[in-house]
């Protein structure tokens, strides 16, 4: 009689597992799923979904979040240049890759949602982490700047994508629009060559 070994994958946690579901139904172009559909394709009991999420809307929420950590965790490991905002340019081009790596479902997931979440608080903070320290910012306006240019950055790169969801902006330009937010948001904190590098990235869309 023949043994067979079977070598079993751990399971991801249920909270993950729904989450890993609603991507799948989005890919697919199942935007408009139900609680139901969700609970077979993570393969869990009709009531798990609510109890992991409490609805639909924070279901979103949660896979917007995740977006967001996965921006994060990749800007965390590149190679960092030196000035703040070469390292916000950086953030915005690590932010359009992990957007246009699964187009169809970010776009769902940036679609509007009737319940507040912490989107803004989260992109807020992937940019106050590329300031750092707001190096080569001027120095007179530094600490306005890293006080205010996190949460105006989260802005403008929120508008962008409001626009690329719409399908006003097309995948192709989405990274060099989202780059001219972010330099017409930096354009007066920054030093007198910075300035001349971002209004250079500002020609390139006018």
């Amino acid at each position: 009689m023949t043994h067979h070994k079977t070598h079993s994958q751990p399971k991801l946690p249920t909270r993950d597992r729904v989450l890993d579901a609603a991507e799948r139904l989005l890919a697919v172009g199942s935007a408009a799923f139900s609680m139901r559909e969700l609970a077979e394709e993570a393969g869990v009991s009709f009531a798990t979904p609510f109890n992991q999420f409490g609805s639909k809307a924070a279901i979103m929420l949660a896979l917007s979040a995740r977006l967001i950590a996965s921006m994060q965790q990749k800007f965390a490991q590149a190679s960092l240049p030196d000035t703040a905002s070469a390292r916000a340019l950086l953030a915005v081009d690590i932010a359009v890759s992990v957007m246009l790596a699964a187009p169809g479902v970010n776009r769902a997931i940036m679609s509007p949602s009737d319940d507040p979440g912490e989107v803004s608080s989260r992109s807020a903070a992937l940019w106050a982490e590329a300031f750092g320290d707001g190096t080569a910012l001027l120095p007179a306006t530094r600490p306005l700047a890293l006080a205010i240019l996190p949460n105006q950055l989260a802005t403008a790169f929120r508008g962008v994508l409001s626009f690329w969801t719409a399908g006003e902006i097309p995948d192709r330009l989405l990274k060099k629009r989202a780059r001219a937010a972010a330099a017409t948001v930096l354009l007066g904190f920054v030093s007198r060559e910075d300035r001349i590098h971002l209004i250079c990235l500002l020609q390139e869309v006018s």
